[in-house]
């Protein structure tokens, strides 16, 4: 069985249903993984249809290679930069469709050798492209208190985030922290059972990683230029698998989405965006999206892969102004 087809994509017929895929349209699999969304939107697309497929993650390049088909190309890159390759292929405006799915693939998590899991024991890696000079342990070895501290914090949202950050110098001045299961230890060593629901490292692997691989900056860019690219009725399709991704998600599509036209006094000709919290307006350069749903996935495929428990699946289309 080929590599790709092993990965079993969360909510996979939901995102690609709220595509609306057009059997001769242009998409785009921004977070190609193991290729299980990009499988099933080529299984919907007539020999007319166009698939690009963008990962960082080399392994994932390589796993491309199982997907033999016309209508697909890879990009070996950085999903936030999605603006720049569809300007190159002069494709702005043209897209039908951009799915983002932020999970780590089970091919990631599985491989010990990459270091994204706590619960076996491995190099303490966590780069989505092993190719970029900071690893999650070249860090730890150099940053301070207060600097992991804030990465713990404020990507994790750790309640002990001072603690941990305070017990991981104190062990990394007798040896360097260089195995995923001696972070592990420092962080149970501090954990109390009451306080335990879930995996007491958890918090602090998932806000290394982010702080790592600049994630949220990442998924920021890819949302403003995957507006640029898309189409007039064009969607985009984003499953988030923590509250941070989900927030900005969520406010992206809301500040792209409730607008009031300039005054004719003003011959900028853009529409604005309201910000009722603030009250300050915003100007969307002419984009306006509107929110096409929200899911979550049911308990039967929850049952079946618990790392979907936390999978939330935004969906917009980019209107005509």
């Amino acid at each position: 069985m080929p590599n790709w087809i092993k990965h079993n994509p969360v909510l996979l017929n939901e995102a690609v249903n709220a595509l609306n895929i057009k059997d001769n349209g242009i998409y785009i699999d921004c977070t190609f993984g193991s290729g299980g969304h990009a499988r099933m939107i080529l299984n919907r697309l007539s020999s007319a249809g166009k698939l690009y497929a963008i990962d960082r993650d080399p392994q994932a390049i390589e796993a491309s290679k199982g997907m033999n088909d016309q209508r697909l190309t890879i990009i070996h890159g950085c999903f936030s930069r999605i603006s720049s390759y569809m300007e190159k292929r002069q494709l702005i405006g043209r897209i039908d469709g951009i799915l983002l799915d932020l999970g780590l693939s089970s091919e990631q998590i599985n491989n010990v050798e990459r270091g994204f899991s706590f619960w076996n024991d491995g190099p303490l890696d966590m780069r989505m492209d092993p190719t970029q000079s900071l690893s999650a342990a070249a860090w730890l070895f150099n940053a301070t208190e207060h600097d992991i501290t804030v990465v713990l914090k404020n990507y994790g949202e750790e309640r002990f985030a001072r603690r941990i950050a305070r017990a991981i110098i104190k062990r990394r001045n007798n040896s360097p922290i260089t195995r995923t299961k001696e972070l592990v230890e420092v962080i149970t060593s501090l954990s109390h059972k009451k306080f335990i629901k879930k995996h007491p490292a958890r918090r602090s692997f998932q806000a290394i990683r982010i702080f790592i691989n600049n994630e949220l900056t990442e998924l920021r860019k890819g949302l403003e230029g995957s507006l640029k690219c898309l189409r007039s009725s064009g969607r985009l399709c984003v499953i988030s698998f923590h509250s941070l991704e989900d927030r900005l998600v969520k406010f992206f599509i809301r500040n792209h989405s409730t607008c009031c036209l300039v005054s004719d006094n003003n011959s900028s000709g853009y529409l604005i965006n309201e910000n009722r919290n603030s009250g300050i307006l915003i100007c969307s350069d002419g984009y306006l999206l509107k929110a096409v749903g929200k899911i979550k996935p049911s308990r039967m495929e929850i049952a079946m892969n618990h790392r979907a428990r936390s999978a939330i699946l935004r969906s917009a289309e980019k209107l005509r102004m």
